[in-house]
């Protein structure tokens, strides 16, 4: 995108580009050129003459000097260590195929430059979007009554987002975190990494014609500072917390006094507490699995990440490698608007995240003075709510201007989401806790993962930063090591506080989903802080679940217990996840392959690639030739339906026939039949992993999904037996692009969240799913052997040629061969090297 490339230069013949931000194209050596390092700058020879080493002649476009044959020891030589005269920030970048950039800078200004300068050439409207977001400024763009993309928000409005960050912003919260001291607040390496990609991402639109559709010529794409870089990372610290209550925190108001308050439930509240904080509920998850080096063919680590993501806005994954000559070299997803890789590789470890059980929040209910609702009592004495009045500009000219409310605990909320409602009344509030809204450390957590050498190197990297808010870390090394962490930014909410502390709400909400409901009235119910932690109120390390060096660490989204089903962690706080409960059917089935995996050993990187393409359906293995044993006597007019259910490989690939069936049907089953109903055997904590199972077929419910899902697809047109990949499916450029893959209620490793269109009969985009996938090992060498995927694909602009390039490798089960060493990133046939700078 942005300006018309040169034609290429003949091989060897290195000239500088024409203007500032020119690419430059080069062509790779010849076919059988040998690779050597020679004062750690790789050297092409051909049988016939010494080349200029390719990355001593990118110091030359860079530093406008004639190429030097040696370098400095580490990858990138002389062009990392090279920039303008006049200080202007600047960066090297080599795309290779898929148009994955590996970004080469000085120093972590010029590596955020690069950054900032690549994403917004994949994403700028993406991008745009979210900034206009942090801003509190969407109202005045989209309307009061629009929605975002709720990415970086829970608001139901525009307004609603609108009033909440413009409230953060008047509140001067992130500027506060952001001039924290390290380690409490960001180090300086995590703030060159934020003001260096804020002056890329100007650069970029400085210099490039925006030409995605979604955002050519709007008014709200505009530059960005340091401080708009550090808000969306904050938005994206309070996802589970503040950013999950938004609209509770807007509307909060203080009553009425002719209006009667509702009574809270607590037995409903409870169950609806559970369902928001449940396992796999919401619209992010992951799968991710550590092998150690007893289970492998050469006895170093492997690991599989395959995290479960939107496919569409901004926490999208962006794929690139960040290089720092001695300093940093990693490879990896970035969520868009991170300056650092969230999810990568380097020489010596792989890890990968999954979205965690910890509860992030918890309430204080509030005793409140009889005479003023806004005044609460803590050990008898009275302290008045802070009030801040905030204002959101309208298009219009106009301003809304709401009042909103905080305590010494955060701010007063009216619920939690739509569904879980906390009235205030004349007598009682509640008001939210969230740490992480003094939490900005998330980029040092990732940059000490990626300077990390080792899975137990990882581990301290977590313990020193404590910055990650909503996520576990499971790591691989390359001498064999393992490692499953809950490292997350937890109130340190402990089951003896709970106890001790807890309202007559409370003592029913947390136990079942780990909601902690504390007396805001005593001051003896104060959190506390660990002498491990690096902010007030949180958990030190040293409580954490952690599972070192088994000889599998995995996690699908389930609390910590069965990271390893043969050593079960136990002994943490119900804040962190439950123990001894039953486990998603995702969770099952992934320990089910992965620890057959580990028993059967001599592991390799393209064991990982089978077990992520496999789309085994456990409910179909539990339950599909119950169903199709039934079928008959339910839909005796149906031979064809149950002919397809007898035959379907228990499959979710492309080419399955009987699995939309399948899947359709054990929707309305398990949206009409509660759980406890569904099997003859119930769960049992002695055998968690093959527990509860067979099918209870006697229950009604069956026989309506049966003949529910039946009547669908003959209602579309849709044969009983058509292949998934004709009716599961995203269209990309008029092309309809099969996926394969299912959902969390299947339990399909490989998870695929589509919209259903009942006119079609198809599901016609994925929402969710399979996003950024690394299937990582070692050899021995400084490579590391790693095949990677973006399911999306890398750029979200139609017009690029990277917006659907990689979804059709994801159609195909194919993977990009990952290219981390030099030689292999100058051997790529589609190399690209682009000079930029302010």
């Amino acid at each position: 995108m942005g300006r018309t490339p040169p034609a290429p230069v003949a091989r060897g013949a290195w000239r500088p580009p024409s203007a500032a931000s020119g690419p430059l194209h080069v062509r790779p050596p010849a076919s059988g050129t040998v690779f050597r390092p020679l004062g750690g700058t790789l050297l092409a020879r051909t049988r016939r003459r010494l080349l200029v080493p390719a990355v001593a002649a990118l110091a030359a476009l860079v530093a406008g000097t004639t190429p030097s044959v040696a370098g400095p020891p580490g990858p990138g030589g002389d062009a990392a260590r090279a920039s303008p005269s006049d200080g202007r920030l600047s960066a090297v970048i080599r795309y290779t195929g898929h148009g994955i950039p590996h970004i080469l800078g000085r120093d972590y200004a010029e590596l955020g430059f690069g950054s900032g300068w690549a994403q917004a050439a994949d994403q700028v409207c993406v991008l745009a979007d979210g900034f206009t977001t942090v801003r509190g400024e969407r109202s005045r763009h989209f309307g009061p009554q629009g929605v975002s993309d709720r990415s970086l928000t829970s608001a139901s409005t525009n307004l609603g987002s609108d009033l909440y960050f413009r409230g953060v912003r008047e509140a001067r919260t992130v500027e506060r975190l952001v001039d924290r001291p390290a380690p409490r607040g960001p180090s300086r390496d995590a703030r060159e990494l934020m003001r260096g990609w804020a002056a890329g991402y100007n650069a970029w639109l400085r210099q490039n014609r925006v030409t995605d559709p979604a955002c050519r010529g709007a008014a709200w794409v505009r530059p960005v500072s340091e401080l708009d870089v550090a808000r969306r990372l904050y938005a994206f610290a309070v996802l589970g917390g503040e950013g999950g209550a938004v609209d509770g925190i807007t509307e909060a108001q203080p009553p009425a006094a002719d209006r009667p308050a509702a009574a809270v439930d607590p037995s409903r509240t409870a169950r609806l507490a559970r369902e928001r904080f449940a396992a796999g509920e919401a619209d992010m998850g992951s799968n991710a699995v550590a092998f150690r080096g007893s289970t492998t063919a050469n006895g170093r680590g492997l690991l599989l990440g395959n995290p479960h993501y939107p496919w569409h806005g901004g926490r999208r994954f962006w794929q690139s490698q960040q290089t720092i000559p001695g300093k940093l070299n990693v490879s990896g997803g970035s969520l868009l608007g991170s300056p650092a890789v969230s999810i990568g590789f380097t020489e010596k470890v792989a890890w990968s995240h999954t979205v965690s059980t910890g509860v992030p929040l918890n309430l204080h209910q509030l005793t409140l003075d009889p005479a003023d609702p806004t005044v609460y009592l803590v050990d008898g004495v009275r302290e008045r709510m802070t009030r801040r009045t905030v204002s959101v500009p309208l298009a219009d000219g106009t301003t809304v201007r709401r009042v909103q409310y905080r305590t010494r605990y955060g701010p007063v909320v009216s619920s939690l989401d739509d569904e879980l409602p906390l009235p205030w009344s004349a007598t009682t509030a509640y008001a939210l806790n969230d740490p992480n809204a003094g939490n900005l450390r998330m980029t040092d957590a990732s940059l000490g993962m990626a300077r990390a050498d080792s899975a137990g190197g990882v581990r301290r990297a977590l313990d020193r930063a404590q910055g990650l808010p909503w996520v576990n870390t499971v790591a691989a090394d390359s001498s064999g090591g393992t490692l499953f962490a809950q490292a997350q930014v937890l109130p340190r909410i402990t089951d003896e506080l709970a106890e001790r502390c807890s309202t007559p709400l409370g003592r029913v909400v947390y136990p079942a989903s780990g909601l902690a409901v504390l007396d805001g009235s005593r001051r003896d119910c104060a959190l506390g802080t660990d002498r491990d932690a690096v902010q007030p109120g949180i958990f030190g390390p040293a409580r954490m679940p952690v599972l070192k060096d088994a000889p599998y660490a995995a996690n699908n989204n389930d609390s910590a217990w069965l990271a390893n089903a043969d050593r079960p962690l136990t002994g943490y706080e119900r804040i962190f996840g439950p123990e001894g409960t039953e486990r998603t059917l995702r969770t099952r089935g992934g320990i089910e392959d992965v620890s057959a995996m580990a028993r059967a050993g001599r592991l390799t990187v393209a064991d990982l690639q089978r077990q992520q393409f496999a789309n085994r359906v456990p409910a179909g293995d539990l339950a599909a030739a119950d169903v199709a044993r039934a079928c008959p006597a339910v839909l005796p007019e149906e031979p064809a339906a149950c002919a397809a259910l007898a035959r379907w490989d228990r499959t979710m690939d492309t080419g399955s026939r009987g699995a939309l069936l399948f899947d359709r049907f054990w929707r309305k089953l398990t949206a009409t039949v509660p759980p406890g109903e569904l099997w003859k055997t119930p769960f049992s904590a002695a055998d968690p992993v093959r527990t509860p199972h067979t099918l209870d077929t006697s229950r009604p419910g069956l026989a309506t999904a049966l003949r529910q899902t039946v009547a669908e697809l003959r209602a579309a047109g849709t044969p009983l037996d058509a292949p998934l990949g004709a009716h599961q499916y995203v269209v990309r450029g008029g092309e309809r692009i099969p996926v394969s893959g299912g959902t969390q209620a299947l339990g399909v490793w490989n998870m695929t969240v589509g919209r259903w269109d009942p006119a079609a009969g198809a599901y016609t985009e994925v929402l969710h799913g399979t996003s950024h996938v690394q299937a990582v090992g070692w050899d021995g060498g400084r490579c590391p052997v790693a095949r990677t995927l973006l399911t999306y694909s890398q750029s979200s602009n139609p017009l690029s040629p990277h917006f659907s390039d990689q979804t059709r490798l994801f159609s195909g089960e194919r993977w990009v061969r990952a290219r981390f060493c030099e030689r292999d990133i100058l051997a790529d046939p589609e190399l690209r090297v682009v000079r930029v700078r302010q």
